[in-house]
């Protein structure tokens, strides 16, 4: 794809509607410095300087999609918590609609907290709960799908093994989705490989792959009988595996195979960077690009991100350059 068809496919994502179900998580980040190391105990002494809140999970593929153009409609759940407060204060700052989240006063709201050191990640400590949602928080769940999914051109699933993706409601929502003829892209845990379809293409990464095809992962030349594999087991689905340094692979379901090379000039953070890719893919099915062409998009978003700090998104014309432009 060459820089004007490119410019044109980013600017077909505007007004885009997209509905992205899965588990919205709070990014919480503590920046600082460490000069000495603490009398009582061999650790360093952090000093916190300030602290950020982010969109993580679910929510960040859904300030991917906003943030090329789109319009997101999240479905999640969160807890009854300070950090939903948070959570909802970052999607107002996004200008994301919120009321797709169900509350469940039984379980914490996903919260991810990282000390991040002179510019390095030195810990992370995750406050969640992976048990399968209730019964209850499932039907609400599947009202807000059934409100949605009428109104949109694609769908993004985004599985972190939260507890929201029940069989019952994955059912339900890719089910829907192939019925209205709506394309899905899903990011997927190996544990229930299976349970996701009927889907478009899922985006596991290499190790993912490996893990659910059960083979060791030894070169270049075993992807196209692990993509066949995983491709098989989902009743012929297309695949496209993240492979962080060297790029993605594509199986179609057809057959053909596509290595795409990183684009990346610098790596800094992969930290969010699947939900990137899984945000641009989905824009550019629900466009009409081919699978291909909206792969290759979302190759070069990954690029663009992991050249950033942090949990991040991309911006249209960085999209476009394929690397990280001066702050606005």
């Amino acid at each position: 794809m060459n820089r004007s068809q490119c410019e044109q496919a980013v600017a077909n994502f505007a007004g885009q509607c997209i509905l992205v179900l899965g588990d919205v998580m709070l990014d919480e980040f503590f920046w600082g410095r460490a000069h000495r190391i603490a009398p009582e105990a061999p650790v360093p002494v952090v000093e916190i300087e300030r602290e950020s809140y982010v969109l993580g999970g679910a929510a960040n593929v859904a300030a991917n999609i906003r943030a090329l153009g789109g319009i997101p409609l999240v479905v999640g759940v969160v807890g009854d918590d300070l950090a939903a407060e948070y959570l909802r204060d970052a999607m107002l700052r996004w200008h994301l609609e919120w009321h797709g989240l169900v509350v469940d006063p039984n379980r914490p709201t996903t919260r991810k907290t990282r000390v991040m050191v002179n510019a390095h990640q030195m810990a992370r400590f995750d406050r969640e709960s992976r048990r399968p949602v209730s019964e209850s928080i499932e039907t609400a769940l599947i009202a807000k799908l059934d409100a949605w999914l009428p109104h949109v051109a694609a769908v993004a699933v985004s599985d972190y093994d939260k507890g929201v993706l029940t069989p019952r409601v994955l059912r339900h929502a890719l089910t829907t989705a192939r019925r209205q003829e709506l394309p899905v892209a899903l990011d997927p845990k190996p544990a229930r490989f299976t349970d996701y379809q009927p889907v478009t293409v899922v985006t596991p990464n290499h190790h993912e792959a490996a893990q659910i095809a059960q083979t060791p992962l030894l070169d270049d030349t075993w992807f196209g009988d692990i993509c066949r594999r995983l491709s098989a087991m989902l009743g012929n689905a297309h695949i496209l595996v993240t492979r962080g340094e060297a790029g993605m692979t594509l199986y179609e379901a057809d057959g053909r195979l596509h290595h795409l090379p990183a684009v990346a000039r610098e790596v800094y953070d992969v930290t969010g960077a699947g939900d990137t890719v899984l945000a641009v893919l989905t824009l550019g099915l629900s466009t009409g690009l081919a699978l291909y062409q909206a792969a290759e998009l979302a190759n070069r978003a990954a690029g663009v991100v992991v050249g950033k700090l942090g949990t991040a998104t991309v911006r249209p014309e960085e999209l476009v350059a394929g690397q990280v432009l001066a702050v606005r």
